[in-house]
């Protein structure tokens, strides 16, 4: 089976978010931002605020003088990689095997998954709107590679579909820095007049290796597949779960008071063992129509 891999770019994730929680910040041009070296930074953009020029790394002073009616937030360091592990666990009904890519991104394994949706440009416009209907805007792309994926989601601008094998032709026009190499080695490269992929392609690997260092040969192999690349799936948490089978139907509500209480110091031993509480739980009760009923209990005890 051919591997296939999608690579989603979350480009205003925090900002989104808020938005989803403060309707009212849509129309408004707002930033993030975080103090470094005695001054605020910005850390992230709304697209509004995007729209009026403002952009991450930017000084709050200098944005404020570009546009004045900005609202600054102080971001959250840890927000995003929360955001991600949450909607990663989310992704599982598009594919068993998902990955955070920090600081806005993630990496989907989707290799036999596709064919569900009837063909890759249905999967990919179901995720598309999906995640619009939450507030989220996104770029995303699928490729044989994680690499040629995430460098066609961040840096391309014809399409989101690289056919199998044709990795070598999604990168050819694509800037050095859609390999996901370090700052210092894009510059260099830009300084020697290698603004493209192309550019440098077809150069000796041992040339390469020598002037760049081997993260610009890895990068470069993984995204052509010469190298594999292996992700690491998030894993979702198992939920703590008690059953109680029954011979003959509950019908009173003493048994059924009955049955949860046991229910419930089955579990509750468990949790006690492990040093852990329980805020909320779903009490399932099964029917003899096959009907399933169930109810929500919470505690304000941890």
């Amino acid at each position: 089976m051919t591997k296939r891999f999608v690579a989603i770019w979350f480009r205003h994730l925090k900002t989104d978010w808020m938005i989803r929680r403060q309707p009212e910040l849509k129309a408004i041009p707002f930033v993030l931002a975080l103090p470094s070296r005695g001054r605020m930074v910005i850390t992230e953009v709304s697209k509004v605020a995007k729209a009026k020029g403002l952009y991450a790394g930017m000084i709050v002073a200098d944005a404020k003088v570009v546009c004045p009616e900005v609202k600054v937030v102080d971001d959250n360091i840890d927000l995003a990689e929360k955001l991600l592990n949450n909607l990663s666990i989310w992704f599982i009904k598009y594919t068993p095997v998902v990955a955070v890519d920090l600081p806005d991104g993630l990496i989907l394994d989707v290799s036999g998954c596709t064919h569900l949706w009837v063909s890759e440009e249905a999967y990919l416009k179901d995720i598309i709107n999906k995640l619009k209907s939450l507030g989220y805007y996104v770029r995303i792309a699928i490729a044989d590679t994680v690499g040629t994926a995430w460098a066609v989601c961040r840096y391309g601008k014809e399409k989101a579909i690289i056919k199998s094998n044709e990795q070598v032709q999604a990168l050819m026009r694509l800037p050095p820095e859609a390999l996901r190499i370090e700052n210092s080695i894009s510059e260099r490269l830009h300084k020697l007049g290698l603004h493209t992929i192309s550019s440098f392609i077809n150069m000796q690997r041992s040339a390469l290796r020598r002037r760049f260092g081997e993260q610009l040969l890895l990068r470069l192999e993984q995204a052509l597949g010469n190298k594999a690349e292996i992700i690491k799936p998030v894993i979702p948490i198992e939920p703590y779960h008690e059953h109680l089978p029954c011979l003959e139907p509950i019908q009173t509500a003493t048994g059924i008071e009955i049955a949860l209480q046991q229910l419930l110091d089955s579990l509750c031993t468990r949790l006690k063992k492990e040093g852990k509480g329980l805020r909320f739980a779903i009490l399932k009760c099964y029917r003899v129509d096959n009907n399933v009923q169930q109810i929500q209990i919470r505690t304000n005890h941890a």
